[in-house]
């Protein structure tokens, strides 16, 4: 299976990318940002595990999906606010068989990509290894977690298994889901108490559970994301997404959840197909959403400085 990774230099794209190189599998990372390119091509992935271990794994990757070819499947983890122009810029590499996989954090991001390329071709899915960049080149590994994708109608097709079996070979577990509405809505749930939470009080994720305040917010948050799922019709237990957060905080110990990465960063944050997600589904259903509202307000309001003092 040759593959290629829009996003791949970044903290995800890079775990997934290496290992997949590891196991030899035709893997290009793609991506725009030339400092992280420049670094794996010259000297290789540096990989920290969350052991410490360091590994340095030659992967290819380029700025130029020309130089790539047709590929039987692209794995997108661009920012959610890049999929349009990312998918645009990927068509070199995209033929009528290829498939194109959304891993990306938030809702409507395979809806996007349906927008540019044929939505027979779209997969969707969700990843929860967690990873931060240290530099170009440079990414901890700080939590190993599933993967898991699917039909966007719902099925499990011949081609998400043989994605899955890839996955698996090259020891990054993952799953076929028959529903991957309601996995992406599992994932958002998660999402949409940690992220915002983490990015504005600058909390690593094992420091959200450690204080009465954070729990409170993020709970409150993942109620409202709950209320909405269900009133749509996606099956989300209150309990079971707090026990995965709970989990979470008490796992990766020294990760920095993505939305603290951008703030730290100074860059827009994927806020609006997060919690802004949930603030739409509900304001169509009718349900007020004040604690989403508000963190949604707070973030754009930083984003606004960001964009104010450049």
């Amino acid at each position: 299976m040759k593959i290629a990774i829009l996003g791949g230099a970044g903290a995800t794209g890079a775990v997934i990318g290496a290992r997949l190189a590891q196991q030899g599998v035709d893997v290009t990372l793609v991506d725009i940002a030339q400092p992280a390119v420049a670094a794996i091509s010259a000297n290789g992935l540096q990989l920290t595990a969350k052991s410490g271990e360091l590994s340095t794994i030659p992967v290819r990757a380029t700025t130029d999906p020309h130089a790539v070819g047709t590929v039987d499947l692209v794995i997108v983890l661009v920012k959610c606010y890049q999929t349009i122009d990312a998918v645009r810029g990927a068509l070199p590499m995209i033929g009528a068989q290829t498939s194109v996989l959304s891993l990306q954090n938030g809702w409507g991001n395979a809806d996007a990509i349906a927008s540019v390329i044929d939505e027979s071709q779209v997969l969707a899915g969700v990843t929860y290894h967690s990873a931060t960049t240290i530099g170009p080149g440079q990414v901890r590994h700080t939590a190993h977690g599933e993967t898991l994708l699917g039909e966007v109608q719902g099925q499990v097709s011949s081609r998400v298994q043989g994605i899955v079996d890839c996955f698996n070979a090259a020891d990054l577990t993952a799953s076929a889901s028959a529903d991957i509405r309601t996995t992406i809505w599992e994932k958002l749930a998660l999402n949409c108490a940690v992220l915002p939470t983490a990015a504005l009080l600058g909390f690593q994720t094992h420091q959200l559970g450690e204080q009465e305040g954070s729990r409170s917010l993020m709970a409150a948050l993942l109620q409202e994301t709950v209320t909405v799922a269900q009133a749509q019709g996606i099956s989300l237990s209150f309990d079971e997404r707090w026990a995965a957060i709970v989990g979470l905080t008490q796992r990766a110990v020294g990760a920095k959840p993505s939305m603290l990465q951008d703030v730290e960063a100074r860059r827009r944050t994927e806020i609006d197909v997060i919690n802004g997600a949930v603030v739409a589904a509900g304001r169509r259903l009718n349900l007020p959403t004040p604690y989403s509202q508000s963190v949604v307000w707070m973030l754009k309001a930083r984003e606004a400085m960001f964009a104010n003092n450049q």
